[in-house]
C-alpha cells in the first residue's frame, strides 16, 4: 500500500446530540407472514461448481438505479459550511496493512455492488453477478468465482435460473455460518442460503421469499441474535415507490434448514433506505434487545426505528419510529445524483449521495453500546464521507462522535465503516478527481485521536483508469464493504472496486486487510502448545489437535484457537479450561508443518505455538486385474482392466503398467481407480498376467494377483481330395 499524505488542514466537529421523537412515518404496523416459496439443503458447492454446465455469454448488462421518489430537503439555514468538516490534520492511520490482493473481475455487468465478509478462515467476495471464496490467510482462491446461482443449482425455484443484483454475503460469528441473499432473475423474489458449516465451499441450506409482483430493490441483509434482519425498496410491477420494506427472517430455523417464515412490515414512500443493525463482536446485545434500523433525512437528521419481532406469535411483532436524532447539517452528495469527476472523459459517477452506506454497525462494549454508519455529502466544492458513532440507541440515542473526512478537493464516497473491540474505526471508500483516477482508500481513527477526527488517509490501490462513456457509464458501487475479523476482533478487511485502463464494463476489485496496532488484548502473555493424537498418521485416519494455552498471569485464556496446515487454515476450535481440540482426517499425505494460533481475548495476549511436524503416511492400495476374453485365440484382442483400491477415503490416481511375466506389455492411466491395456499381440500358450499400479502422492503402489492368460493356436488348414467316380474302370476318365 502506498500512502497519499494530505497537506490541506481540516476542520472537525463533534457534537454529543440527544434524540427527539419525530412525527410518525412509519407505514403499517401490522405485520406480513411470508413464507418460503421453496427451501432445500444443497449438495457442497464445490461439487456444484464442477458439475456446472458452461455459463452461456449474456452480453452486457447495465442495472439501473431506482431513486426513491421524496422531497428535495430544505438547505441548511443557520449554517453555509459543514460543520463537522475536519480541520485537523492527523498523522498518517495508525493501522498496519495486512493482505492487498484483486478479487473478481468485471463479468459483463455493472455495477459491481462489491460486497465481501470474513469469517473463522475464508474471506467470501460477492459481486454482480459472481461469488469467490478466499483463505484469509494466504489470499490464496479456494472456490470460483463461480456464478452466484450455482447456490442453488438443483433448486425447486427461480433462484437456480439465473442472477438478479444487490447481493449481500455476511459471516454469522455466533453460529460460524455464512448467508448469502440476491434478487432473483426477474427481481420479484429474494433468494437466501445459510451455510450448514463454516466453511463457504460447502452445503448451504436454501430459500426464496417471494414479493408477488413487487421488486424488493437495494436489499441489505444483518445478523442479530433472533433474526436476520433485512430491508429494500419495495417498487411496484410499475416502477413506484412504495417504501421501505424490512422484513425478519427466521434464524433459528434457517440454522437448522426448516420451513423458515420472514415477517415483514412494508412502509409508507416516506421510509427509504433503512440499514439494519449488523452484530459485530463476541457480546450480543442485551436480551430481548429489538433490531435497530437508520434512516438518512437531509439536512439535519438521522431516523431511528426499532424492530420486534415474534416468530411464534407474528401479531406481536412490532416496527416503531422514526426517534429523530439531530446531526451537523449537511447536504447531500451531488445533489443526490452524479457528480464525480475522473481524469480525461467527461463521464461523471454516481455518488448515492440519497442514502446511508452499507454497513449500520453494532458493537456491544458492556458499559455503552455504539453504531457506526457513513454516507456521502457536499464537502465544499467536492464530496466527503459523513461518519457518525451513535451510542444508545435502545435509550435516548445519542450522536457520541461526528466527522466529515474531506482532506482536499478529491471527490471520497461509497464508503464502508467499521469498529474493532478496541474502539477503533476504520472507513474505506472511493476516491477521485479531475486529475486522479478512482482509487480504493481508507482513513481511521484511535480513541485517543480527538472526537470527529480521522487519521489520515492510506491507499490500497490507486485506479489508472475512468470509467468512460457507454451504457450505465455512471454507475459506480453501489457499496463496498468494510467488516471485522471474528477471529482476533481486531482486523478490519475491506473490499472495493477500481479500474486499470479506461473503458466501460472493465472494472476490478480488490481486497485488502488491516489492523490498528493497538488493537488487541493489552493483558499478561501467553503460551500456546500443540500436540497430536496420532503420529505419524495414514492418510484418510483421523488425528486430533489439541492446544493448550497457558500463561504465568491468574485466569484462565478464553476465546478461540485457529489451527494451520502451513498457511492453510484447517479450522478453529473453542478453548475450555485453557484447551482447544480440532479432529480431522483431511490432511494430504506427507510432512505436514501445523501450527496452533490463539487469538487472544479481553485479559490474554495471542500466542502462535510451535510448529508441529505431523508425518502422513500414504495409504495402502489394492490392485486386481481381469482379462475379458480367457482363453482367446492368437490375435484375437484381449482387454486387461486393473482396478485400484484403498480402504481409506479417496481414489488413487497415476497409472498402471501391465506385465506379462517380466516384459512390459504397456500401461494405462487410471480414471475412478480404473485402467485399461488392450493387446492381440500375444503368442500362442499360457501367459502370466500382472498389473503393477506405481502409486501417487496419497497412496502406495500394489501389484495384482497373477491372471493366467490363457492363448489357443489357431486351427491349422487342411486340403480335402475327392473323386467323380469312384469305383471305376480300367479306362475310364
Amino acid at each position: 500500500m502506498k500512502w497519499k499524505p494530505v497537506s490541506v488542514p481540516f476542520l472537525f466537529f463533534a457534537a454529543l446530540v440527544s434524540a427527539v421523537p419525530a412525527p410518525a412515518q412509519q407505514g403499517s404496523s401490522k405485520p406480513t407472514v411470508i413464507p418460503p416459496v421453496s427451501y432445500d439443503i444443497s449438495p457442497p458447492l464445490v461439487d456444484l461448481v464442477a458439475s456446472a454446465p458452461p455459463e452461456a455469454p449474456t452480453g452486457q448488462r447495465n442495472i439501473p438505479l431506482r431513486r426513491p421518489a421524496r422531497p428535495a430537503p430544505a438547505p441548511p439555514t443557520s449554517v453555509t459550511q459543514d460543520q463537522a468538516l475536519q480541520q485537523l490534520s492527523l498523522p498518517l492511520v495508525s493501522a498496519t496493512p495486512g493482505l492487498d490482493f484483486d478479487g473478481i473481475g468485471a463479468d459483463g455487468v455493472t455495477p459491481p455492488d462489491t460486497n465481501g465478509s470474513v469469517g473463522a478462515t475464508q474471506f467470501v467476495q460477492i459481486v454482480n453477478v459472481e461469488y469467490a471464496v478466499y483463505d484469509k490467510m494466504s489470499g490464496a482462491l479456494l472456490l470460483g468465482p463461480t456464478p452466484i446461482h450455482n447456490i442453488w443449482s438443483g433448486f425447486n425455484g427461480d433462484c437456480a435460473n439465473g442472477d438478479g443484483s444487490d447481493p449481500v454475503v455476511l459471516y454469522d460469528k455466533s453460529a460460524q455460518r455464512w448467508v448469502v441473499g440476491q434478487m432473483n432473475v426477474t427481481l420479484t423474489a429474494y433468494c437466501m442460503a445459510v451455510s450448514t458449516t463454516s466453511d463457504a465451499t460447502q452445503s448451504y441450506y436454501r430459500y426464496e421469499f417471494s414479493f408477488g409482483s413487487n421488486t424488493p430493490d437495494y436489499p441489505k441483509l444483518a445478523v442479530w441474535p433472533n433474526a436476520y434482519y433485512w430491508t429494500a425498496n419495495t417498487f411496484s410491477g410499475a416502477n413506484t415507490f412504495l417504501g421501505a420494506n424490512p422484513c425478519a427472517f427466521d434464524r433459528a430455523t434457517m440454522l437448522s434448514g426448516g420451513p423458515a417464515n420472514a415477517i415483514c412490515m412494508q412502509q409508507n414512500p416516506s421510509v427509504d433506505s433503512l440499514l439494519p443493525a449488523d452484530l459485530d463482536g463476541t457480546t450480543p446485545p442485551p436480551a430481548g434487545e429489538p433490531n435497530f434500523y437508520l434512516q438518512m433525512v437531509a439536512p439535519s437528521n438521522l431516523n431511528l426505528f426499532k424492530f420486534h419481532v415474534d416468530f411464534t406469535t407474528p401479531s406481536n411483532s412490532t416496527f416503531t419510529g422514526p426517534t429523530a436524532i439531530p446531526v451537523a447539517s449537511f447536504s447531500e452528495a451531488c445533489g443526490r445524483g452524479t457528480c464525480i469527476p475522473q481524469p480525461g472523459t467527461m463521464q461523471q459517477l454516481d455518488s448515492l449521495g440519497d442514502r446511508l452506506m452499507f454497513r449500520l454497525a453494532y458493537r456491544n462494549f458492556g458499559d455503552h453500546e455504539s453504531l457506526v454508519v457513513n454516507h456521502s455529502v457536499t464537502a465544499g466544492s467536492s464530496v466527503g464521507v459523513r461518519w457518525y458513532e451513535i451510542r444508545s440507541p435502545n435509550a435516548t440515542p445519542t450522536v457520541f462522535q461526528q466527522g466529515t473526512f474531506s482532506p482536499d478537493s478529491q471527490y471520497r464516497w461509497m464508503g464502508s465503516i467499521a469498529m474493532d473491540q478496541s474502539g477503533d474505526i476504520a472507513v474505506g471508500y472511493s476516491a477521485s478527481s479531475s486529475s486522479n483516477f478512482p482509487a480504493v482508500r481508507y482513513t481511521g481513527r484511535v480513541p485517543s485521536d480527538p472526537a470527529g477526527t480521522m487519521e489520515s488517509e492510506n491507499s490500497i490501490i490507486e485506479g489508472t483508469g475512468s470509467q468512460t462513456n457507454g451504457n450505465g457509464g455512471s454507475r459506480w458501487g453501489d457499496y463496498s464493504s468494510m467488516s471485522i475479523d471474528p477471529v482476533d476482533d481486531c482486523t478490519f478487511w475491506y473490499t472495493n472496486e477500481y479500474l486499470t485502463t479506461n473503458g466501460s464494463f472493465n472494472w476490478k476489485t480488490r481486497i485488502a486487510s488491516l489492523k490498528f496496532t493497538s488493537c488487541g488484548p493489552p493483558g499478561s502473555p501467553s503460551a500456546t502448545t500443540l500436540i497430536s493424537s496420532l503420529n505419524p498418521s495414514a492418510l484418510g485416519q483421523a488425528v486430533t489437535f489439541t492446544a493448550t494455552v497457558t500463561s504465568s498471569a491468574t485466569g484462565t485464556p478464553t476465546g478461540t484457537v485457529t489451527f494451520q496446515d502451513g498457511a492453510s487454515a484447517l479450522g478453529t476450535g473453542t478453548l475450555s479450561g485453557g484447551t482447544a481440540t480440532f479432529t480431522t482426517s483431511g490432511l494430504t499425505a506427507g510432512t505436514r508443518s501445523i501450527t496452533a494460533i490463539y487469538g487472544g481475548d479481553a485479559n490474554f495476549a495471542g500466542s502462535t505455538s510451535p510448529v508441529l511436524t505431523q508425518t502422513v503416511n500414504k495409504a495402502a492400495s489394492s490392485t486386481s486385474a481381469v482379462s475379458s476374453n480367457s482363453p482367446s485365440n492368437r490375435g484375437a484382442a484381449v482387454t486387461f482392466t486393473a482396478s485400484v483400491t484403498s480402504p481409506v477415503t479417496g481414489t488413487p490416481t497415476g497409472t498402471v503398467t501391465f506385465q506379462d511375466g517380466a516384459s512390459a506389455l504397456g500401461t494405462g492411466t487410471l480414471s475412478g481407480g480404473t485402467a485399461t491395456f488392450t493387446t492381440s499381440a500375444l503368442t500362442a500358450g499360457t501367459h502370466s498376467i500382472t498389473a503393477i499400479y506405481g502409486g501417487d502422492a496419497n497412496f502406495t503402489g500394489s501389484t495384482s494377483p497373477i491372471l493366467t492368460q490363457t492363448i489357443n493356436q489357431t486351427a491349422s488348414s487342411s486340403a480335402v481330395v475327392t473323386s467323380s467316380n469312384n469305383p471305376s474302370i480300367i479306362g475310364t476318365a
